[in-house]
């Protein structure tokens, strides 16, 4: 060895034992690699020519320890608190036959080196059958358990534990970890002979100890493997020692535990290692290298080359059952286009446990999107012609842009074979209908549905007068209204709805929607304005707050369309008779008064009386008054069973066939 050498290392060693020294309750140490290092050692413990802690060999039934040879003050003195310190290890444990590991390795603080009556078994060289769990002891460890024995109450063979006095774990937890800044767990396997890293840390002013393990290339875990709250005041001496023991136990093959490099810290925390600088685990099974190419690797050739073969012929299959419908014009719409793969894995293959709902206009099923762990909804829908096709997805994409904390976002589309998926982000709470019908989950109370009802006003007014485009929507009812995690309202389903220039004339059309929304004049005029939007909008306010469809055919016959009810109650003067049994006498009469007559005044058949949605939050607001108008005649006219013969006979007089008339009355969800 040279000269410069023996003075770098000395003058390192004279530093190291000068900062020790120099604070004896701020004790700090960093071992980057144990080559010259005094350490405590006994038993099987020895450090290798490469700089290895080897804490056991292969040996059965034999256990090492290893201890920084200096005592450690831990506190003041025996009344006071303990010290805070935390300590940063690399190891791996290494077993002579894979999967048969044992016992163990635990990280330890004991008043005495050596451990002196530790059993070179279940013990991990700690404690013995007579000591164990004794108060007396004031043993710390953190154990890294390859071994489940009954006895100690172990999860698993798998786990790292906390034990004070007692191999019986305070809290233990299966070995693995929390990615950094992800919520993912990943399992580690101890005994796999990789190389891992421990974090020990304990708060003295928190009184908590945390436990993080990682591989050991990773960036250390923001979220602890294991958190304990202990007080370690009444645990620890004035002065203790710190180090390792491990066992290599009876019943399974020998293990070989190592240490790669160790620090510690007193009062803060304890320096990082460099993982460059440790030295490498030695080979210890070089001779089976050659019965492995001897033998194994044309087995495995071969079988890799099975496996390439069915991968391909695998891969086409799912080529073909992913493929997609995708045309020249949409390229336009790429950023809209959602792949049909990824939507296949969202919903788990389209499988009916994902089913939300299903009626006339196809499926929707709940997924979560593979690329951002987004939970959406997806709608399928039938085709339409070519030209219609092109149409309807350049409104769709339109429609993708709008923003509004009242409507649900449609994200995108999807098409395949004879398929459109429509994929919205999803509302947990689900839709609005399933909290008024068929014994609902919860009662909505009336703060609840007040806010709703506001909501979708609020939502209806930025389609139609609001965004850049008029938006009609065309299919306002409960069933299209969703509920997030706060019960807010927000109008979803944009299926049927349409966009026009603000100042144009909508188009005539096929009248689309469900009855009882419907205005009486688009069974006529074929056309939908932001007034017949507002006709269903009013249909919308009296279901709320009455709990009970537009049309009820198994109703008695004054009751049967809920608007000519609720005129005939006004006119009777005892209008509060309709309100939502479920609520009882609980709401604010005023309040329910002015959105009942509300609502008639937007069913109201004549569509000029109709306010707009922008005095209907007004009204709802109390920033105007709401208009006088008489009760009679609100529906006299309106949509009920006549005017369903009114529409079949219009649409046999104009030459269409019996299934647009069925289309046209839709029942809907």
């Amino acid at each position: 060895m040279s000269f410069k050498l023996v003075t770098t290392v000395l003058a390192s060693f004279v530093v190291h034992i000068a900062a020790s020294a120099s604070s004896p309750n701020d004790v700090g140490f960093i071992y980057q690699g144990f080559r010259s290092s005094n350490l405590s050692l006994d038993g099987l413990a020895e450090v290798t020519k490469s700089g290895l802690l080897q804490v056991t060999n292969f040996t059965k039934s034999q256990m090492g320890h290893a201890f920084y040879p200096n005592p450690i003050n831990f506190k003041n003195n025996s009344n006071s608190s303990a010290f805070s310190f935390s300590t940063h290890f690399v190891f791996a444990i290494v077993p002579e036959v894979s999967g048969r590991s044992g016992h163990g390795l635990a990280f330890v603080i004991a008043p005495t080196r050596g451990l002196p009556g530790g059993l070179a078994t279940i013990f991990l060289g700690l404690l013995n059958i007579s000591t164990n769990g004794n108060a007396d002891n004031h043993v710390f460890a953190v154990e890294l358990d390859t071994v489940q024995n009954e006895e100690f109450n172990d999860i698993n063979d798998n786990h790292v534990g906390i034990d004070i006095n007692s191999l019986n774990s305070t809290v233990s937890k299966p070995a693995g970890y929390h990615e950094h800044e992800k919520n993912s767990f990943d399992n580690l396997t101890l005994g796999s002979s990789q190389l891992m890293q421990l974090w020990v840390e304990y708060d003295g002013v928190d009184k908590r100890i945390d436990v993080t393990l990682a591989p050991s290339k990773a960036v250390k875990p923001n979220t602890p493997l294991l958190s304990l709250s202990y007080d370690l005041s009444s645990l620890v001496q004035q002065t203790m020692y710190v180090g390792f023991s491990a066992s290599t136990g009876i019943l399974a093959a020998g293990t070989a535990h190592f240490v790669l490099g160790w620090s510690f810290k007193m009062n803060g925390i304890a320096q990082a290692l460099d993982l460059s600088r440790l030295p490498n685990l030695p080979r210890l099974h070089s001779k089976k290298v050659s019965k492995f190419f001897t033998l194994g690797l044309p087995q495995i050739c071969i079988f890799l080359l099975l496996i390439v073969i069915f991968g391909v012929a695998y891969y086409l299959r799912r080529k073909r059952k992913f493929a997609e419908v995708l045309e020249d014009w949409e390229l336009a719409y790429g950023p809209h286009r959602i792949k049909y793969k990824d939507l296949y894995i969202a919903t788990k293959g389209f499988r009916e446990k994902e089913l939300l709902g299903e009626g006339g206009f196809g499926q929707v099923y709940k997924g979560v999107l593979p690329a951002n762990n987004m939970e959406v909804a997806v709608k399928k829908v039938s085709h339409q012609t070519r030209q219609g096709m092109r149409e309807f997805i350049a409104e769709i994409v339109s429609i993708g842009r709008l923003r509004h904390r009242n409507l649900v976002p449609l994200l995108g589309y999807c098409r395949r074979k004879g398929e459109l998926l429509l994929v919205y982000e999803f509302m947990s709470s689900g839709s609005l209908d399933s909290y008024l019908y068929n014994q609902p989950k919860s009662t909505l109370n009336w703060s609840q549905r007040l806010r709703i009802i506001k909501g979708v006003a609020s939502g209806l007014f930025y389609l139609h007068e609001e965004w850049e485009q008029m938006v009609i929507h065309r299919d306002v009812k409960a069933s299209n209204v969703l509920l997030d995690s706060e019960l807010n309202g927000r109008l979803g389903d944009f299926g049927l709805a349409r966009l026009y220039d603000h100042g144009s004339l909508p188009r005539t059309t096929h009248v689309v929607g469900t009855i009882g929304y419907l205005a009486p004049e688009q069974s006529r005029t074929g056309k939908a304005t932001t007034s017949t939007d507002v006709y269903a909008f009013g249909a919308f306010l009296l279901e709320v707050i009455c709990g009970r469809r537009p049309i009820d055919p198994e109703a008695p016959a004054e009751k049967v369309v809920l608007v000519d009810w609720v005129d005939s109650c006004w006119r009777a003067g005892d209008i509060f008779q309709v309100v939502d049994q479920n609520l009882s006498t609980l709401y604010v009469e005023e309040e329910a008064e002015l959105v009942l007559k509300l609502g008639l005044l937007c069913s109201h058949s004549e569509p000029r009386t109709r306010p707009s949605m922008r005095q209907v939050l007004l009204y709802l607001e109390r920033s105007a008054a709401l208009p006088e108008f008489s009760p009679r005649g609100i529906s006299a006219t309106g949509f009920g069973f006549d005017d369903i013969t009114m529409s079949l006979s219009f649409s046999e007089e104009k030459g269409r066939s019996p299934s647009l008339t069925e289309s046209v009355l839709s029942c809907g969800r």
